[in-house]
């Protein structure tokens, strides 16, 4: 499944500011950044319930922010990129 994680991590405090780098570390291990605080993962179901569990453990509740959104497939047909694109398709070949 192809799912995009946003997140808005207070950064006001030391905890805060750990958090955020905990968050993040999670999501570059499962997906890749798009933007600073947006991730683009592809996983399976397994996968996505071992990731929330552990970003839900990680954020608190009352001063941040994280939704995950699933997109359907073929994720082609939903996404339209302006601008700058530095996604890699790990899909595809990775040497041209």
């Amino acid at each position: 499944m192809f799912i995009v994680i946003t997140y808005d991590v207070s950064t006001e405090t030391r905890e805060g500011r750990r958090r955020l780098r905990h968050i993040a570390t999670e999501c570059k291990n499962v997906g890749q950044r798009v933007q600073q605080s947006v991730f683009e993962c592809t996983v399976n179901p397994m996968q996505y319930e071992i990731l929330v569990r552990r970003l839900l453990q990680i954020i608190e509740k009352k001063e941040d922010r994280l939704r995950i959104y699933r997109l359907t497939e073929p994720k082609e047909k939903h996404i339209e990129i302006y601008g700058l694109d530095g996604t890699v398709d790990f899909e595809g070949p990775l040497l041209v």
